[in-house]
C-alpha cells in the first residue's frame, strides 16, 4: 500500500511557535496558575497577563477565565470585545477580534492547518479576522483564513470554513449568509 501520510517526516516550520520553548511553556504554565485560577471579576488581570505575553489587548475587554489561548502573542484584540467561557483561541496563526465582537461560551478558533495533500503533513498557519460588531454565538468552530465582515451574527453550532459578508446573519454547517443582520 502507498503511503499518503508519514509524520516522520513531519517538520515544524523554523519559529512557527514565534517564541522560545521556554517562553511557551512559561505561557502555559502561567495560563494554568493564574489565568485559569482568577477570579471571573479579574478582567484586567488576565488581559495584563495576556499584555506581559505579547497580546494587543484594547480597553475594556472581558475575557473569562475559562477561555485557553495558544500563543498570545499572536493575538489582537479591539475595544470592548468580550469573549466567553471555555473558547479556544488556537492561534497557532493570527488571530486578529476587532472592536465591539462578543466570540460567546465554546467557540473554538482554529488559525492552521495542515496541508493534507504533502506525504509529510506540513502545518501551514493562517489568519483570522473577526470584524467590528460581530457576534459569533455559541459553540461556532471558525477554520483557518476566516474573515468574518463587520456586524454579521455567526449563528449557534456553524461551522465556518469561508469568509462571511458584512452585516448578515449566517448559519449552518457549513456556515452559509441567511439575511441582512438589519
Amino acid at each position: 500500500m502507498k503511503n499518503i501520510q508519514n509524520l516522520l517526516l513531519f517538520k515544524l516550520p523554523n519559529n512557527f511557535r514565534g517564541r522560545s520553548a521556554f517562553i511557551v511553556q512559561l505561557w502555559w504554565i502561567t495560563q494554568s496558575i493564574f489565568f485559569n485560577c482568577s477570579p471571573q471579576f479579574l478582567y484586567g488581570f488576565r488581559c495584563c497577563l495576556l499584555r506581559l505575553f505579547g497580546a494587543s489587548i484594547g480597553k475594556n475587554v472581558l475575557i473569562r477565565p475559562s477561555v485557553k489561548i495558544t500563543y498570545p502573542w499572536k493575538l489582537t484584540i479591539g475595544d470592548s470585545v468580550w469573549i466567553g467561557d471555555e473558547v479556544v483561541l488556537y492561534t497557532l496563526g493570527e488571530i486578529y477580534i476587532d472592536s465591539n465582537a462578543v466570540i460567546s461560551q465554546r467557540s473554538y478558533l482554529c488559525a492552521a492547518d495542515h496541508d493534507y495533500k504533502d506525504i509529510s503533513f506540513p502545518i501551514r498557519s493562517k489568519p483570522i479576522r473577526i470584524g467590528s460588531e460581530v457576534w459569533v454565538a455559541t459553540d461556532v468552530f471558525i477554520g483557518p483564513s476566516v474573515s468574518i465582515g463587520f456586524g454579521s451574527v455567526i449563528g449557534a453550532r456553524s461551522s465556518v470554513f469561508q469568509d462571511m459578508p458584512t452585516e448578515f446573519l449566517c448559519l449552518g454547517s457549513p456556515c452559509k449568509p441567511i439575511k441582512p443582520r438589519t
